[in-house]
Order: C-alpha cells, then sequence, then structure tokens
C-alpha cells in the first residue's frame, strides 16, 4: 500500500480539524441553549412582576392580593404590581393570565367562582382549570345566609325555616342577589332553592358589596354574604340566618349551620387563592408559596387576612386537589340546575 503523501496528510489533518472544530461548536451550541431556561429561573425575579385580579379594586379578592403583593414584594425583592382587569364575572382578567407566558412573571389571584364554575356555565369562556397551576390557597370562608333585619320583621322570617315557608308562600317574591350569574353564591342559592323546592328571584350585581349593600337597604330581601358582613351584623343591620359550613363559625356561636337545619348536605365555602400559567417551572411555583406562607406567621398581615376569612395557606399539591374536588361538585349542581350563561 503506498503511503498518503504530504499533501494528502495535511489535507486528512484540516479535515479532522474541522470535524472536530465542528463538534466542540455543536457542544457550545448546546451548552448555551440549555443555558438560558436554567439562568432565567436561577435569577428569578429580575424585573416587575405582575399580580392579575379580575375583579374591581377594592373588592373581596382585591384587598386579599394587595395584602399578597405587599409580601411578595419585600421578599422577592422586585415589584409586584397589581392589576385589576375586572368584567364578565372574572372571565377578562382569567382568560388574560391564561394566555399569558409561563415564566413567573404573571400571578394570578381570584376566587373559586372563577376556577371551578366559570369555565363551565360561560359558552363563551376561554380557559379551563388546566390552564393554570395551583400555588397556594390563602383563605377560605363559609358563607353567611342573611336578610334585611326589616324586612324579616314584617314577614316574621327570623329562621330558615320561616324562609322557607314564606318563599313557598310567596313563590318568586323573595329576592335574593350576588357577585354576578354563576358566582358561587348564585349557585349556592340555587341548591337553596333545590334541597327546600322553593323559587326565589336572582338579581345580580357587580360585586358582592354591592349586593351586600342592597340587602341592608332593603333593595333585596336575602343573600349568601362573605365575611365582611360580620361588622354589618354586629351593628344590626344584617341579620344572619344560617351559614354554609359543616360546623357553626367562632364568630357566630348562637348561628346554626344549614345542615344542622335538616338541609344536607350542604358545606360550601369558597376561597380565594393565587395560581401561576400552567407551565410555569415548579422551582418558581415553589419559591412563590414558601414566600406567601409567611404571611401565616406575620401577625399584621394575618389580620387584614383574618377579616376576608380562615388564614389557610394550603400548599401546590393539595390547592390543585381541591380545585379537581370542587370542579366535579359544582358540575352536578350546574348540570342539575340547568345553568348556562352566554
Amino acid at each position: 500500500m503506498n503511503k498518503p503523501t504530504w499533501i494528502q496528510r495535511c489535507q486528512a489533518g484540516a479535515k479532522a480539524g474541522k470535524l472536530g472544530m465542528a463538534a466542540a461548536a455543536l457542544g457550545i451550541l448546546a451548552t448555551t441553549m440549555a443555558v438560558p431556561a436554567a439562568a432565567q429561573n436561577a435569577g428569578w425575579p429580575n424585573k416587575p412582576i405582575r399580580m392579575i385580579v379580575p375583579f374591581p379594586a377594592g373588592s373581596f379578592t382585591d384587598t386579599v392580593a394587595r395584602v399578597l403583593s405587599e409580601r411578595l414584594t419585600k421578599s422577592l425583592g422586585q415589584p409586584v404590581v397589581v392589576e385589576n382587569k375586572a368584567g364578565a364575572n372574572g372571565l377578562i382578567g382569567v382568560g388574560e393570565a391564561a394566555k399569558a407566558a409561563p415564566d413567573g412573571y404573571t400571578l394570578l389571584v381570584t376566587n373559586s367562582s372563577s376556577i371551578t364554575i366559570n369555565p363551565q356555565i360561560y359558552k363563551k369562556g376561554t380557559y379551563s382549570p388546566k390552564d393554570f397551576t395551583p400555588v397556594t390557597l390563602v383563605i377560605e370562608a363559609p358563607f353567611i345566609l342573611v336578610t334585611n333585619p326589616d324586612w324579616s320583621q314584617k314577614n316574621a322570617v327570623g329562621t330558615v325555616p320561616e324562609l322557607v315557608r314564606y318563599a313557598t308562600q310567596h313563590p318568586g317574591k323573595v329576592s335574593y342577589g350576588s357577585a354576578g350569574p354563576g358566582n358561587i353564591a348564585h349557585l349556592s342559592f340555587a341548591m337553596l332553592n333545590n334541597r327546600t323546592r322553593i323559587k326565589t328571584t336572582h338579581i345580580p350585581y357587580k360585586s358582592a358589596a354591592q349586593a351586600q349593600l342592597a340587602v341592608i337597604s332593603g333593595e333585596l330581601d336575602t343573600a349568601f354574604d362573605t365575611w365582611t358582613a360580620l361588622p354589618q351584623i354586629k351593628a344590626g343591620k344584617l341579620k344572619p340566618l344560617a351559614v354554609t359550613a359543616s360546623k357553626r363559625m367562632a364568630q357566630l356561636p348562637d348561628v346554626p349551620t344549614l345542615e344542622e337545619l335538616g338541609i344536607a348536605p350542604f358545606d360550601v365555602s369558597f376561597w380565594i387563592g393565587m395560581l401561576v400559567p400552567a407551565g410555569t417551572p415548579p422551582q418558581i411555583v415553589q419559591k412563590l408559596h414558601s414566600v406567601a406562607q409567611g404571611l401565616a406567621e406575620d401577625s399584621k398581615a394575618k389580620t387584614a387576612l383574618g377579616q376576608q376569612g380562615d388564614v389557610v395557606m394550603i400548599d401546590p399539591a393539595n390547592f390543585a386537589k381541591r380545585v379537581a374536588r370542587e370542579e366535579g361538585n359544582w358540575t352536578a349542581v350546574i348540570q342539575r340546575e340547568a345553568i348556562t350563561l352566554d
């Protein structure tokens, strides 16, 4: 066999060198492609974070979001800016959050209705619970069935059985309000109607606060109200008849549960929690939960949140299970009541 000439050896060496350089270049490229995602997670956050609240400023959910944003801003070292995207019973804001990049720079603070109920009853809905990763369930609370005191006295409605009796005798005459069609308070009253076989008239408002004021003024007869009703109950502006939890509220020890009154099962509570777009890195989800969890140890923050409900700070995994369970429970109610909205 003839030995390769000097020129042939040089050409072969050059070819090998090019292949080596190409391999090295590919290796460098692969490394640089892998770095941004890891670097982004490691350096997160390095810019302001937006916190979408799908309800008006000053609303129940907004109050919780403001406490959360203050805590996150101090702990993460970047501004967490609340953006109120109200409208369509939460559909607008939640829909916008669902389309956001899953990079940890868009957070959603919302209530249970917008996640577990809206996607099932709104035909034009643009999202589902699967579009989000739960971070932490902040607070939960039962509803309080309240009436206007003057209306109660005039019509001898001081208890739930008396309310049922009156509504039975006057079909469609009893009015109740909620923060909008399909809201959890609306569906809870639909459940009450179904269980007691009464007919009442639903009047939707833009917020729970407006519905509460309507009951106080006598514009409405009754409603399922939130914990914000407690000062009004204490002042005698609202009359409590029952609570929707399986046990009595410590703040209202003399007010029975609906289950105690024989309307069972009736264990309903609502929650407010923080979620992020599905696909957000687990490290970011866990970091957000860990920081938010500190609220339970912050006396000032806990006091502020405690005016809205029980501070629970449920972790991502159990929060996800809660969402799935409630979605199934409300499916049964929605199908039974044949509730659909445009």
